[in-house]
């Protein structure tokens, strides 16, 4: 199984119980990004940090290509 396949299923298993629990998604993904910050602070620095988040953020729209193979 992979991280991303261990990891998803683990998300979507959150974002059922949060259902239940009236917790709407925009609230599980704030909290699941500010884990992701925690994890990354273990062993990266805040601009390492900084710079994945921005590379997230610059690859955003699905309709076009990642920046890094834009022309």
């Amino acid at each position: 199984m992979s991280a991303h396949l261990l990891v998803s299923g683990h998300v979507e298993a959150a974002l059922a119980e949060a259902a239940g629990k009236g917790i709407s998604e925009d609230v599980v993904a704030r909290c699941l990004l500010s884990e992701s910050i925690r994890l990354f602070k273990r062993h990266r620095t805040n601009d390492d940090i900084a710079s994945e988040l921005t590379a997230a953020a610059d690859n955003l729209d699905d309709d076009n290509p990642l920046i890094f193979i834009r022309p």
